[in-house]
Parts: structure tokens; C-alpha cells; sequence
């Protein structure tokens, strides 16, 4: 992730072991290394939970990244995020890293909740965790990116 927000994009994909591509230091993809960069210098033990890169198999593509906002919660509630690069879009990878994401949530004794947040305006999202349980809770407003629907699933 440092390597990333100083546009060493060889460097991140030696150390990765994969080909990253410029979507990986984009200005949003630098905002999501920069914030877990500070959370892993607060929280060293919530590593496991961050942000990944997602590697399609067998081809060994970088389609995307994603993981949790942290470790579960006082309550066990823990938030996922993901994000594919745009040329992998409307291939499946957003439904099938949701599903590797829930499943390892649900893997996990102290996780009781999984919590999405999408943009109200965000339709792929939206049809994304449609068929998975989700259930709207709430909204919020994020600093980063404004109003949010909040769903939550049981794990």
C-alpha cells in the first residue's frame, strides 16, 4: 500500500507478486491505501481484515480489491467493501468476491453481522447484494462519499 501511494506501481506488483494496473493508484484507490496504511499503524492486528487484492484463478488476473473496514465490532458487526476495475465489470467478479466476503465473515464465531454501504445511486451495487439477504437499515452520510444506504445481513 505505501508503494501505491508513492505511484510505484512495479514495486507494489513485485511485493504483491501479481500485475497490478494504474487503476490500483487512482486518487480513490489512494484514499482506501492511505486509511488503512493509518489503521494498520494504529492496529497492527487488523491486518486480516483489510483491504486485499482480488486475483481472478486459474488466469491470475487482478480484477479488483477488497476485504472488511476492520475486525468485527463490540457487537460483531463487520463491514465489507469492494471495488473491480472497470474492465472486469459485468463479469460476475462484484458478485463473486461478495460471496467469498460474506463466507469468511460468516467463517468467523465473533462476526454476527455484515454490513454493506452503497451510494442510493449506485445501481450495480445495488444489484449486486440483491439475492443475498441484505436488508436496508439505514442511511448515513460518509465524508468521502456522502449518503449511503446501510444494509446488513445476519453472518
Amino acid at each position: 500500500m505505501v508503494a501505491l501511494l508513492e505511484d510505484d506501481l512495479a514495486g507494489a506488483s513485485d511485493e504483491a507478486g501479481v500485475a497490478l494496473t494504474e487503476y490500483f493508484v487512482t486518487d480513490r484507490a489512494k484514499w482506501v491505501w492511505r486509511y488503512r496504511v493509518d489503521q494498520l499503524a494504529s492496529d497492527p492486528g487488523c491486518a486480516g481484515w483489510l483491504t486485499q487484492i482480488v486475483v481472478a484463478e486459474p488466469e491470475g488476473v487482478v480484477v479488483g480489491y477488497a476485504g472488511f473496514h476492520g475486525p468485527p465490532d463490540e457487537a460483531g458487526m463487520v463491514e465489507l467493501g469492494y471495488s473491480v476495475v472497470p474492465v472486469h465489470r459485468r463479469q460476475g467478479y462484484a458478485r463473486a468476491i461478495l460471496t467469498a466476503l460474506v463466507r469468511r465473515a460468516a467463517a468467523e464465531a465473533e462476526v454476527r453481522i455484515v454490513r454493506a454501504t452503497i451510494s442510493p445511486d449506485n445501481a450495480a451495487s445495488l444489484a449486486t447484494i440483491s439475492g443475498f439477504g441484505f436488508v436496508e437499515v439505514g442511511e448515513q452520510w460518509d465524508e468521502e462519499d456522502g449518503l449511503e444506504l446501510i444494509f446488513e445481513v445476519p453472518a
